[in-house]
């Protein structure tokens, strides 16, 4: 199998660490992949199985994030050589588009997974006015691969709505339940962070970007403190939005980037979970919280419609309706019982992600697209 990506090694995200974690899986079953993808001067981590890098530019509004310019000749002989069954394609970008060309041509089947809503990204960075032509190339680009793999039912459901794809086929997310744990819990952790034994930490996660509705949680966060709630904003990452959240936050606390360990320590430490974005079609990092023991707080999204249970394991409000996801995340705040069984029914939901199961489920319909394109 090919694989194009626009990150598998450079920034340590979600999609990334997905990706290395399917190619580790499919190594293991005996199936050969080689990776094409953008590299920076300076991997982010040990990246899994061979990357053949291609040129790419540092988007010049987010310069941590890099654009590939295509498939030059030496990686298409490259890939010749090596001889693909099937193409795998991660972003719709340059270098998906010109894999998907190639393709074509080669009469070799494609599939591509759906990570990352694009099209609504572009509202964050003043260029909204492209949005409907981002939903019409997507479109186009979907309807012409023989499946869709978004990470969530929710996303599956938007995608066959909007007419991007009707072979749509979910591929949910995994999470290690042995590192992110409620036994993780480190109270000396926490106060070494500045936050007491009787506040409530209200966490948020992931890469610190517009897009994940960053400005909504300073606002809620700060109203929930004026009203004089003995709560904490616990921020875990890193990006551009970091200075504008120490700005913002009227007292925050920050763990800045962490991984592995760390980082399960620092999810088992909070005591509610606060994710206002709407840019997710998963949520990894809602996943890792929920399997931490956390009730959660999110945002209507595709992504975490399909993992927080309204009532159940957490609260989905609006994002346009910050006085509702201030009234949810008071009424936790204030009642520590209801934060235990909603924690403990979030960790009981987690346990259903099963990353073997998961990733099982993809190579079978990696099998049954083979079968189709060979007639079989």
């Amino acid at each position: 199998m090919a694989l194009f990506t626009g990150n598998y090694n450079y920034i340590k995200d979600g999609v990334a660490l997905t990706l290395n974690r399917l190619v580790a899986f499919l190594e293991r079953r005996g199936v050969p992949v080689l990776v094409f993808a953008p590299v920076a001067e300076q991997a982010a981590f040990q990246s899994v199985g061979e990357l053949v890098p291609v040129p790419s530019f540092a988007i010049p509004t987010r310069k941590e994030y890099r654009i590939a310019t295509g498939l030059p000749e030496a990686q298409r002989k490259r890939l010749e050589a090596f001889r693909p069954t099937l193409f795998h394609i991660a972003v719709p970008d340059i270098l998906g588009y010109q894999a998907l060309k190639l393709a074509e041509r080669w009469n070799v089947p494609v599939v591509a997974s759906y990570h990352t809503r694009y099209d609504t990204y572009l509202r964050f960075y003043g260029l909204g006015i492209f949005e409907k032509l981002g939903q019409r190339y997507m479109k186009n680009f979907y309807n012409r691969v023989r499946r869709v793999y978004p990470p969530s039912e929710s996303m599956a459901d938007i995608i066959r709505s909007t007419g991007q794809s009707q072979h749509v086929e979910v591929w949910a997310r995994g999470v290690d339940s042995e590192m992110f744990s409620p036994k993780k819990r480190d109270m000396a952790w926490r106060r070494s962070l500045g936050v007491a034994d009787d506040e409530v930490a209200i966490s948020f996660a992931g890469r610190l970007v517009k897009e994940k509705n960053t400005a909504i949680y300073i606002r809620v966060m700060n109203m929930l403190n004026e009203r004089g709630l003995k709560v904490k904003p616990l921020v875990i990452g890193d990006g551009p939005e970091m200075a504008a959240m120490k700005a913002g936050l009227k007292n925050g606390v920050f763990a800045g980037f962490l991984h592995g360990e760390e980082l399960a320590r620092a999810y088992a430490s909070s005591d509610i979970f606060f994710f206002p974005s709407e840019s997710e079609t998963f949520g990894n990092v809602t996943l890792e919280a929920m399997a931490s023991g956390l009730p959660a707080v999110n945002a209507v999204s595709s992504g975490s419609n399909s993992l927080v249970v309204e009532g159940e394991t957490g609260h989905l409000v609006s994002a346009r309706d910050e006085l509702g996801l201030a009234a949810k995340l008071e009424a936790l705040a204030t009642d520590e019982d209801l934060r235990q069984r909603m924690g403990e029914a979030a960790r009981a939901k987690a346990l259903t992600f099963s990353w073997d199961h998961i990733l099982s489920g993809l190579l079978d319909s990696y099998s049954q697209v083979l079968r189709e394109a060979h007639g079989r």
